[in-house]
């Protein structure tokens, strides 16, 4: 798969519904089409302290927040293709570093069990590896996408999520896409990337159809239902 190792973006995310998705579709269908991968299921590991210090940071929406995960576009062997990703937000513009390696390897680097690279990127990761010293899989996420790129605007991208499913157990890509629901079954998570303006044909479709900006993070958003219930568990257990 031919990827783009480093990008600078902004990317605004919409929870809509499918009768939503299907108004906007005529409108995406005249100024989009599918870009070089269309239809894909993306499986990712989300990396962490044991006391999830990066989601907790992100969901407190500082100028500065940086994830880290491991992604694959299909469930691995040992062999098979892995990118391991750190994504950046600084005042609302996201970076994304990706460099790839066998999935095998990829697990072991992460673990501090052998080297990665001599790239800036991995440099990069180096570098995370130490500032936080005990990451480790914390969450497995894992949703079905399809992706479109703008006609006339290529750099414009629009994605679907539907199906997104997490776990917090068995954290290995290669046991395959199965977890719990993040969102209702009538709902779908729309992205959309962009260098710069959104197309005044985007915005207008958009507002015109009552779709609003939605501030959503999978991560953060199954790392709150996943508090909720330890909290609630705790308190059944006080009063038992």
């Amino acid at each position: 798969m031919a990827y783009q190792a480093v990008c600078c973006r902004k990317e605004i995310k919409y929870l809509l519904s499918e009768r939503q998705l299907a108004a906007l579709s005529p409108v995406l269908e005249e100024h989009m089409e599918p870009d070089a991968f269309p239809s894909s299921t993306i499986s990712n590991l989300y990396y962490d302290t044991p006391d999830f210090r990066l989601i907790r940071r992100s969901l407190q929406k500082p100028d500065y927040k940086e994830k880290l995960r491991l992604r694959c576009y299909q469930v691995p062997r040992e062999d098979g293709e892995a990118f391991l990703e750190i994504k950046k937000k600084v005042t609302g513009v996201v970076y994304k570093r990706r460099a790839e390696l066998p999935y095998a390897r990829a697990l072991a680097y992460l673990a501090g069990q052998e080297k990665g690279g001599d790239s800036q990127i991995f440099h990069e990761l180096d570098w995370m590896l130490r500032r936080y010293g005990s990451l480790a899989p914390a969450m497995y996420l894992s949703y079905d996408r399809v992706s479109l790129k703008g006609r006339e605007q290529p750099s414009l991208r629009l994605t679907v999520d539907r199906n997104i499913l997490w776990r917090t157990e068995c954290l290995d890509l290669a046991a395959g896409a199965w977890g719990e629901e993040l969102l209702r079954p009538e709902q779908r998570l729309m992205e959309i990337k962009i260098p710069n303006a959104m197309p005044l044909w985007l915005a207008d479709s958009l507002s015109q159809l009552g779709i609003f900006p939605a501030g959503f993070s999978k991560y953060g958003a199954a790392y709150q239902t996943m508090l909720g219930r330890r909290m609630s568990h705790q308190e059944v257990e006080k009063y038992a």
